[in-house]
């Protein structure tokens, strides 16, 4: 699809749609555990399961769960993801190309170097989550919430911000080169450093957050600032 194409799409406003458990999940231990290419995996539970370094193309998450689950270093290009609860777990430097994400709610998770670009985002929530150098590039976001998330040096070049919110986030020195930031929503953010600042046409960004903002778009554009002399 493409992205400016789609300038005209009506948004919907947040906060994002929970995720629909079923009131039973069957534990990862009664399950198959080495995930394989193509595989669909309905109603587990993936409790202090370790499945670092897996690599399996195309698979698809459906109303599961994971807690303390380590996925450090795995390859999971095309996975697809839906109604799941990911709490305390550890998704660093995992590769995650072209991934679809709906209605998930990520908790308290370590997503240091998480390369997810070219994928799509639909009511999905980040809280309290670890995920400084995390690519982003050429994502979609649509009612996304990121909220007291350390993102600090995050790559959002080319993504579609429109539907995204950020609160309480250190996006210093996250990068938003020709990414579409209308609507996109910043509350009591770090943004010291940023790069891409003279992209936020149509950004929302709360009046705590101005006076640095402004302070970095003055640099961007080359003004000078100067202050009175005593």
């Amino acid at each position: 699809m493409n992205r400016r194409a789609a300038g005209n799409r009506r948004l919907r406003i947040g906060p994002p749609r929970e995720p629909k458990l079923p009131d039973r999940l069957t534990p990862a231990s009664d399950a198959p555990h080495d995930l394989e290419h193509e595989q669909r995996v309905e109603a587990v539970a993936y409790h202090d399961v370790d499945l670092a370094g897996t690599l399996a193309e195309a698979v698809e998450f459906d109303r599961c769960t994971f807690r303390k689950a380590g996925f450090a270093g795995a390859h999971l290009p095309g996975v697809r993801v839906t109604d799941c609860v990911v709490q305390s777990s550890d998704l660093s430097n995992v590769r995650l190309e072209r991934v679809r994400l709906e209605r998930v709610k990520l908790t308290d998770c370590r997503a240091t170097g998480m390369a997810a670009n070219d994928g799509m985002l639909t009511d999905v929530a980040f809280i309290g989550c670890k995920a400084p150098l995390a690519n982003w590039r050429f994502t979609r976001f649509e009612v996304v919430t990121f909220q007291d998330c350390s993102l600090a040096g995050a790559d959002f070049t080319e993504a579609d911000l429109r539907g995204a919110t950020f609160i309480g986030c250190d996006l210093s020195r996250a990068q938003f080169h020709k990414a579409t930031m209308a609507g996109a929503r910043f509350r009591r953010c770090e943004l010291q450093g940023i790069g891409g600042i003279t992209n936020w046409e149509g950004a929302i960004v709360h009046h705590d957050d101005l006076l640095e903002l402004s302070s970095i778009l003055a640099r961007a554009l080359g003004i000078v600032i100067e202050s009175d002399e005593e």
